[in-house]
């Protein structure tokens, strides 16, 4: 089958660099499915995870909390504000996660930082419920 490369970049580290047959991204606008040969697409990442498939039934998840996704000829770069590996998540570092986000949100008077905020809080609660800790 075949595969293209991919990076997944956090500020403190490289989580995966290598061959993949499909990269599934939580963009801004909604989820996406990255197959060899797709087309050149930039965009931002929300809350989410990203589900890498490298071998037919092996794959891995990462829960990025934002950052950007570049997809070129040469494969699919993603650089994330920040990012855990699902075998890292605990419960309380997802809600410490979320308490960070409502921190943030309460101690802004921009009305655009309080939705972005809300849509995080929300998003890391969705992660949290789909991990069923």
């Amino acid at each position: 089958m075949a595969t293209l490369h991919f990076e997944l970049v956090a500020p403190e580290r490289v989580l995966f660099s290598g061959e993949v047959e499909a990269v599934m991204l939580p963009g801004s606008e909604g989820d996406m499915t990255v197959l060899p040969g797709h087309a050149p697409v930039m965009s931002t990442l929300r809350a989410g995870f990203v589900v890498v498939t490298s071998h037919k039934d092996q794959g891995s998840r990462v829960l990025v909390r934002g950052g950007f996704a570049e997809i070129n000829p040469a494969g699919v770069i993603v650089l994330a504000e920040r990012a855990t590996p699902l075998e890292e998540l605990t419960p309380e570092l997802i809600d410490r996660e979320i308490l960070e986000a409502e921190t943030q949100r309460d101690g802004s008077a921009d009305y655009e930082a309080r939705e972005a905020a809300n849509a995080m809080i929300a998003q890391l609660r969705e992660a949290r419920e789909t991990l069923k800790f």
